[in-house]
């Protein structure tokens, strides 16, 4: 999981999907309002599942419709407006009411199309979780033998995915509370390897490094094949909610990442330096700070 800012390319492609919520004892058409707030921090799945836990009590809710690509959230909601936002502003994603309108809707219209199987969804997340953890201490380990910050810090991206999957398994059956601890703790640990990361680069361009381009571009091959098969495991889920399709995106970004390092592997055969592996660290490094940085801000 890299940094949501600019980095996860949310921005690629079009997330709207409605999500239903219980409605109970609707037999006649409602009056309802359909609320749109612009959230301009909202751009990855921590920030859609945060959404989903603040307004979860919230009196009156109906549905939830994210459009992740323009930053969007369509609320039909039959309370009022001022709660929800509310919600939203404690959430520090910068969220602005940009309009509400008032309409009827009939029952049949309250529930939204069929979602893929929760035990299909729960499968997926179990295999996302396995693979981004077995490569999480593979390119740890790696990045320490071949003296690689780039490997180290892409390490530290496959743990960050490892804890959103992680924590999607956890949530499962377990209210609003349990989520936003197990969350902040991820949060933490995650700021914690960062640091790490990025005081190895600090001190390895003090006092120098000498990485080994073929451990390197070995491990740096293993995790595209990983995150390749993450995608082959989404496929099937990628028009299913919100979140797996966003997990979508999250591990066609982190392909990105990981030709990254390749690339510096390459560099490093190429020049001799050690200095496109400290880049290549200390950007991934950065990214994953910030994304921590996100994720303990939101539970405040």
């Amino acid at each position: 999981m890299t940094s949501c800012q600019n980095s996860c390319g949310c921005t690629s492609a079009s997330l709207d999907q409605s999500t239903p919520l219980a409605v109970t004892g609707a037999s006649a058409d409602r009056l309802t309002t359909a609320s749109l707030f612009s959230i301009p921090k909202m751009d990855c799945p921590s920030e859609e599942r945060l959404i989903r836990m603040a307004l979860d009590k919230t009196p009156g809710l109906v549905r939830l419709e994210f459009d992740l690509s323009h930053r969007e959230l369509r609320v039909l909601h039959d309370g009022p407006v001022e709660d929800i936002a509310e919600q939203l502003r404690k959430l520090g994603l910068g969220s602005t009411l940009r309009a509400s309108t008032t309409s009827t809707l009939a029952p049949e219209n309250v529930s939204a199309a069929p979602q893929p199987s929760a035990p299909q969804e729960a499968a997926a997340l179990q295999w996302l979780l396995g693979i981004n953890g077995v490569m999480f201490v593979a390119e740890m380990t790696s990045g320490w033998l071949a003296q690689s910050t780039g490997l180290i810090a892409d390490s530290l991206d496959m743990f960050a995915d490892a804890a959103v999957y992680g924590l999607a398994l956890y949530a499962v059956g377990r209210d609003a509370s349990h989520q936003l601890r197990s969350a902040r703790f991820a949060g933490w640990l995650q700021m914690l390897l960062a640091l790490g990361a990025l005081s190895e680069v600090l001190r390895r361009f003090i006092f120098g490094s000498d990485p080994e381009p073929p451990l390197m571009l070995g491990t740096a091959l293993a995790a595209l094949v990983a995150n390749v098969t993450c995608l082959i495991v989404l496929a099937r889920h990628r028009n299913g909610g919100v979140h797996m399709q966003a997990s979508w995106i999250f591990s066609t970004n982190d392909v990105l990442a990981n030709l990254g390092v390749i690339a510096a592997a390459l560099l490093v055969a190429w020049t001799g330096s050690n200095q496109p592996d400290l880049v290549i660290g200390t950007l991934i490094a950065l990214l994953v700070l910030n994304g921590a940085r996100r994720i303990l801000r939101l539970q405040a």
